[in-house]
């Protein structure tokens, strides 16, 4: 594996995440984005995480080895050194790049994250856009969290080339990277991806077969989608349904505290798609998917969206947040 230079597609919550965890790995970073004006909102993400990296770092120090609260992707627990990660902090956050000239961005990039929305024909779209501009050694991922490698790689000109590499919010403690490759994958890549992700403090989780939703989010999202119906249908209040997981569970959060952490928007991109259950979804999972109130649920996390209450990254979502 030979990666230096990483460009990530997109800087919302979690593009900004996985650049900033490179980054602070040592790995040259882009973060490409579409328009010159979202540059400081992703600007201010990359902030926020400055803060939130040494405010872990000095928990970690204080706590020591034995803390609840360790971060595996800042440190591993036998050679923590806390100016070392501090210092990686301020050095990840000064030489991260954002460009929005695609061809600046993509001109000699060794591998590609495309994390924008959970949209097959955005997705499609845009790698048709980035193909011609792609030098002949790079890999392209996607950190789609639904959609099946197999339905978008021709449409990134190197499909051999092509795999998803998908990881949990909060990267830098939930270190997990699921690594899914398609018939059409070279072994070759899918091992460079297994590398990678160790490279940046991520645990691998090889998937050698597609399957809609991955590993996590094949649980993750029918549980999501099973909190929004009970709220959909009007059986109970998010607090309520949140209290009736965590409390009978012992599990530190409930559906609707995930949903804020993940972003309304994101959700609302789930439903849409599990609305839809299109071809790019397996029989059974559309099957296990078609009950639901999905009108319901757009219809709610549309309220909360256009109010501004787009979840904990702003302040407020179905909870509260401060600052």
């Amino acid at each position: 594996m030979n990666y230096k230079n990483i460009v990530i597609s997109g800087g919302g919550i979690l593009g900004s995440q996985i650049a900033f965890q490179s980054a602070y790995c040592g790995f040259n970073v882009t973060i490409l984005i579409r328009q010159e004006d979202s540059k400081s909102d992703v600007e201010s993400k990359l902030d926020k995480l400055v803060n939130t990296y040494k405010e872990t770092i000095e928990v970690m120090a204080n706590e020591g080895v034995d803390s609840p609260n360790w971060a595996r992707g800042i440190s591993n627990k036998d050679n923590f050194n806390k100016e070392e990660c501090l210092n990686r902090v301020d050095n990840a956050r000064n030489t991260i790049k954002i460009e929005t000239d695609q061809q600046v961005a993509l001109g000699d990039s060794d591998l590609v994250i495309e994390s924008i929305t959970e949209n097959f024909d955005v997705k499609t779209a845009f790698y048709k856009q980035i193909a011609p501009l792609l030098p002949e050694k790079t890999v392209v991922v996607t950190n789609s969290s639904t959609l099946l490698p197999s339905k978008l790689s021709k449409s990134t000109g190197r499909p051999n080339k092509y795999l998803s590499l998908h990881f949990a919010n909060s990267i830098w403690k939930n270190n997990i990277a699921e690594v899914m490759k398609h018939s059409g994958t070279e072994d070759k890549y899918f091992n460079e991806l297994i590398a990678f992700a160790e490279a940046i403090n991520m645990i691998p989780l090889a998937a050698k077969g597609e399957k809609s939703g991955y590993l996590l989010n094949s649980m993750l999202v029918p549980f999501l989608l099973s909190g929004m119906d009970l709220l959909a249908n009007g059986i109970s209040d998010p607090e309520t349904i949140d209290k009736a997981w965590t409390y009978g569970t012992g599990a530190p959060k409930g559906p609707f505290q995930i949903i804020d952490t993940v972003g309304l928007e994101t959700a609302k991109n789930i439903v849409l798609q599990y609305q839809k259950v299109p071809d790019v979804f397996d029989p059974l999972l559309k099957k296990m998917m078609l009950p639901y109130n999905y009108d319901g649920m757009l219809r709610i996390l549309n309220e909360y969206i256009d109010a501004g209450k787009k979840g904990k990254s702003v302040g407020e979502g179905f909870y509260k947040y401060d600052e």
